[in-house]
């Protein structure tokens, strides 16, 4: 139970049941996305909210806990990849969260549409707005002095004074 409890802690997974972009950021390989997202004309805007299904309750939580199942396997067994791609599922909630706060642009959206020729069907808004909210990410130094939360130590408090108490002894 302790070693459940711990992993747990370690995984911090109550934060992935809030909707706090520092979230994004447990897995290290997310700084430079949640640091261009600081400056960008998004940042009022969660990543959850773009990122996450809004149409109903059970849509969002299944999607949060299947891709946060994917994500927990991959930086587990260490398979990320080094450059972050967005997968098809996620591409398509993106684009539909896009048209759903942008509807006053959805004249824009249908020329768009009319405009892709054939064998195009998986045009998105970013093919065009490609720098939008996360700008040219390419690391850390992309943008000059970010405001990056502070992690967490690894260890809960209690449990390094165990140790350290321990130690003394």
């Amino acid at each position: 139970t302790g070693l459940v409890f711990l992993v747990l802690h370690l995984a911090k997974a109550d934060s992935y049941l809030s909707d706090k972009p520092e979230t994004c950021i447990n897995c290290h390989v997310m700084f430079p996305q949640y640091i261009s997202w600081q400056k960008s004309s998004h940042k009022n805007i969660t990543c959850n909210q773009c990122h996450v299904p809004q149409d109903n309750f059970f849509r969002q939580y299944y999607f949060k806990a299947s891709d946060g199942l994917r994500h927990s396997y991959m930086f587990t067994f260490r398979l990320e990849p080094d450059v972050i791609r967005i997968h098809k599922a996620g591409k398509d909630v993106v684009q539909e969260n896009c048209v759903s706060c942008h509807s006053n642009l959805v004249d824009h959206v249908r020329m768009m549409k009319f405009q892709m020729s054939e064998g195009e069907e998986d045009r998105y808004c970013w093919s065009c707005h490609m720098e939008t909210p996360h700008g040219k990410v390419g690391s850390l130094t992309s943008t000059p002095n970010p405001l990056v939360p502070q992690q967490r130590p690894v260890l809960p408090d209690w449990l390094n004074k165990f140790i350290n108490k321990k130690s003394e002894e």
